[in-house]
């Protein structure tokens, strides 16, 4: 069959690796891909968020599933455009995408279904003095998220008075996140460790993937503003069989069941962020689909046929899969830009030495000028390995951290270091 994935980031990469490797795939389009995946299908231009141009390419190049790797054409109701057509999607309706699509309808979901989450209050842009006040009764620090979509950057944790009242103006007076951040979530800081957990659904049944950790600060010891996310590992050690029961028991099922209570059919990829504190699970967000760099740790590890699991996914028949794991773990570096995540230079040519072993290279911000590979964006590459033990999976990423180099390359050091 052929099959089209749309997204063009480092997710997207590890996605069609998998896809690629199936023989259930005869073709595969990336749109609009990256100078990774051109190697693995063919890369187009076609614009997701012009649902005339998708009907016009699903036809004309007979594709039987197409796969949305990220969450705003999930938001804007690409799926359920592709249901209309009776095309197999991965990727929930837009009933199901509102769980990351509004932070304010994702708390209120948590409430009404009793699913663990810290305390929360949401306002809206005319209520900048409630919100203060209600800021001020809580103890420092504080987390305040813009509603709406943000890039993974509307979360900001605020340290003091003075920081807390400048972030609620410039979202809800300032316009920092435009229209998303026009409504606002403010809520108790929970002090602990997170991790990512990830689930398949096809609507009646899902199946919980490998578990991961990742790294959302640009600075070492998480320090510094909210990226797109700077490495990750898999699965975290300190997840064991009764934290996971926890998760599932108090977070998982819980969801699951409401989303079926409220009417909502989702079908597709959801993600628990997670805060375990004092050896207790409490849920943060809502994704609509898999994380990134999430996806560059679990993808690899996922030994199923991923078109055939996503196949039994559109058949409603997941319940008769199992999700088979790689033992041993996976981990990633990203490498960025320098500046990133605010302003940061273009077009530094990429060098990637011949003698780079036990790595796979992930692409995300990356370009193809003439013979050379160019950074094109502020997250680069993300250099996974496998490994027995945590400590050998770091080693060989972060020996490709050192080798591959470019103008201005930063990436973080201490990924993982928390969990050895």
């Amino acid at each position: 069959m052929n099959v089209l994935l749309i997204g063009g980031g480092g997710r997207e990469h590890a996605m069609a690796l998998g896809i690629s490797r199936s023989p259930l795939c005869k073709k595969l389009y990336i749109a609009p891909g990256n100078t990774g995946t051109a190697s693995l299908g063919e890369n187009t231009p076609l614009k997701a968020d012009d649902f005339n141009d998708v009907y016009k390419f699903v036809n004309s190049n007979q594709i039987s599933l197409v796969v949305v790797g990220p969450e705003l054409p999930l938001v804007e109701g690409l799926a359920d455009f592709l249901n209309g057509l009776n095309i197999a999607v991965i990727g929930p309706g837009k009933g199901g995408a509102r769980l990351e699509g509004s932070k304010e309808f994702a708390k209120a979901f948590m409430d009404t279904h009793h699913i663990a989450t810290a305390d929360f209050h949401t306002f809206q842009s005319w209520e900048i003095g409630i919100a203060k006040a209600y800021a001020d009764s809580l103890s420092l620090p504080i987390v305040i998220k813009a509603s709406g979509l943000a890039a993974g950057k509307g979360v900001i944790i605020c340290e003091t008075r003075e920081d807390t009242h400048r972030t609620i103006e410039g979202m809800l007076s300032d316009n920092w996140f435009g229209l998303s951040g026009k409504t606002i979530v403010i809520e108790k800081f929970l002090k602990g460790i997170e991790m990512s957990v990830f689930a398949l659904s096809d609507g009646y049944s899902y199946k919980i993937f490998p578990n991961a950790k990742d790294y959302k600060r640009i600075g070492e010891g998480d320090t510094g503003p909210n990226t797109g996310g700077m490495g990750a590992v898999s699965p975290v050690p300190f997840a064991d069989d009764l934290l996971m029961q926890k998760i599932k028991e108090r977070i998982i099922e819980p969801t699951f069941k409401g989303l079926k209570a409220e009417e909502i059919f989702y079908s597709g990829f959801l993600f628990f962020g997670i805060m375990v504190s004092e050896g207790e699970p409490y849920l943060l967000e809502y994704n609509c689909r898999m994380g990134d760099p999430e996806s560059e740790v679990v993808f690899p590890l996922i030994e199923n046929d991923l078109v055939e699991l996503f196949m039994a996914v559109d058949a409603g028949r997941l319940d008769t899969q199992e999700i088979m794991i790689k033992p041993g773990f996976c981990t990633t570096v990203m490498l960025v830009s320098q500046g990133y995540p605010d302003e940061y230079e273009k077009g530094k040519a990429i060098t990637v030495p011949n003698t780079l072993r036990d790595v796979t290279i992930f692409h995300a911000g990356t370009k193809q000028e003439g013979d050379e590979i160019v950074t094109n964006g502020g997250r680069i590459m993300a250099l996974t390995a496998f490994g027995n033990t945590l400590e050998e999976a770091l080693s060989r990423s972060y020996a490709a951290a050192e080798l591959v180099q470019f103008e201005g390359k930063y990436y973080r050091r201490d990924i993982g270091k928390d969990l050895r």
